[in-house]
């Protein structure tokens, strides 16, 4: 199902394979930010090389480019073996990963907002549904303002990038 807008576009998610497709789309339109709260670096999304090459063309071909991404699970994180986080050790001033504060560990949504103007989110981490929009920005900013709370009470993973819990 898909909306078209004069300014944007959305569309309800279903799979894996169109999370995917939204990530890498919002990543390939993104200029400068990108904020992505997971429980686990989802496998299937955060690890596939399409979205690997977007967020590669993305920080090498944009200055001043900056992705956040805040880990709610990090225990599930296999140490070292994430195509993400080997690439964000190669690119450490652009890519930054918090684990997310203990109190907010059960948190069940999972989002990645780009520009503070596109967003996908599923309101339910462990499920695949959900919906992506490419501008929605008054909803962007809402989820934007509660991933800059937490990030700014999580940890920040300093050790060669390593995720740890």
């Amino acid at each position: 199902m898909e909306e078209t807008r004069s300014r944007g576009r959305r569309w309800v998610l279903s799979s894996v394979e169109e999370t995917l497709d939204a990530v890498v789309e919002l990543t390939a339109m993104t200029h400068r930010r990108i904020s992505i709260f997971t429980p686990n670096l989802e496998p299937g999304v955060y690890d596939e090389e399409r979205f690997l090459a977007a967020v590669r063309r993305l920080t090498l071909g944009k200055p001043f480019v900056r992705i956040r991404v805040l880990i709610a699970n990090p225990s599930r994180v296999v140490r070292g073996g994430n195509p993400f986080v080997q690439l964000a050790r190669r690119l450490s001033a652009c890519i930054e990963f918090r684990n997310a504060a203990e109190e907010f560990r059960d948190h069940r949504e999972a989002f990645l907002i780009a520009d503070e103007t596109a967003l996908v989110y599923r309101v339910d981490a462990r499920k695949w549904d959900g919906i992506a929009d490419t501008h929605e920005p008054a909803v962007a900013r809402r989820y934007i303002g509660m991933f800059d709370e937490i990030w700014h009470l999580s940890n920040v993973e300093t050790e060669a990038r390593e995720l740890r819990v």
